[in-house]
């Protein structure tokens, strides 16, 4: 007789004492059952990681074709038109000329047609120069030259070919000054007026500037030369005090009238550059 308790076998002798080898074959047995469940459940779970893998595998793919078939229903790119009916742009390589320089207009009488005249030069009523304002006296405009000087300065106009002496008096505060344009036929002789300038231009009286810079007075003079153009000055007080080197109002009313002198003719210049460069073939 056997009895069974917690799996184990006893011995038919009935003394208590277990069955070993009876014991050992029943744990063998159920390792041998507990290692098939174990490696078949590694078999499952592979099987089963394996299906998702091929699962994913499956899925890119499918997402991979249906991208690929929509770049393929994607329209073709347009394609240009190897020729075009409109005009290329096109550049002259010849490059325009330059416009005329306003001092070739004034350097020679072969050029310089405009009229000469006081009004060309000395326009209105009085001048005006910043916030300075001289008021204009009397005008002279003469062919002989010299009449229009003092001293040495005549027979140099006159040596040099004057043509014509423009004068205009200017007056501010008791100061008064004439300005003279003299003319000549070339660039060359007027500068070599200014350059040998000795004696000065006669002061001009009239139109309400009593005679001043006469009779030995010291006044200031100027001489310079612009194109064909010799350009004087001569300027002092109005109640015949003698000019110093403090006097600055003196130089300011003759630099003023100076200046603007040189602007006219510069003036000039341009106006008839400006002419012969609107004309068809200037």
């Amino acid at each position: 007789m056997s009895f069974g308790q917690g799996g184990a076998s006893w011995g038919p002798g009935g003394d208590g004492t277990p069955d070993w080898a009876a014991l050992a074959e029943e744990s063998a047995a159920r390792a041998r059952r507990k290692r098939l469940l174990m490696i078949g459940g590694g078999v499952l779970a592979t099987v089963a990681i394996g299906a998702i893998v091929t699962t994913a595998v499956v899925t890119s793919n499918g997402g991979k074709g249906k991208a690929d078939k929509n770049a393929s229903q994607l329209p073709a790119p347009a394609e240009l038109p190897e020729d075009t009916s409109a005009p290329e742009p096109s550049f002259s390589s010849v490059a325009p000329p330059p416009p005329p320089d306003p001092k070739e207009f004034i350097s020679s009488a072969e050029k310089d047609k405009a009229p000469i005249t006081v009004d060309g030069f000395f326009p209105g009523k009085k001048l005006t120069m910043g916030d300075r304002v001289h008021l204009k006296g009397a005008t002279s405009s003469a062919a002989n030259c010299a009449t229009g000087t003092q001293g040495a300065l005549g027979s140099i106009l006159a040596n040099n070919g004057c043509t014509q002496l423009i004068r205009a008096t200017y007056r501010k505060d008791g100061v008064a000054v004439t300005v003279g344009i003299a003319v000549f036929e070339t660039e060359a002789r007027a500068k070599k007026t200014a350059d040998q300038a000795s004696g000065g231009l006669a002061s001009l009286s009239g139109g309400g500037v009593d005679t001043f810079c006469r009779g030995g007075t010291v006044c200031l003079r100027t001489a310079n030369s612009y194109g064909r153009y010799a350009y004087f000055s001569v300027g002092g007080f109005l109640n015949g005090k003698r000019v110093t080197t403090a006097d600055k109002d003196v130089y300011a009313v003759s630099k003023d009238l100076t200046n603007f002198a040189f602007r006219q003719i510069h003036r000039r210049g341009q106006l008839q550059a400006s002419q012969a460069a609107a004309e068809p073939n200037g």
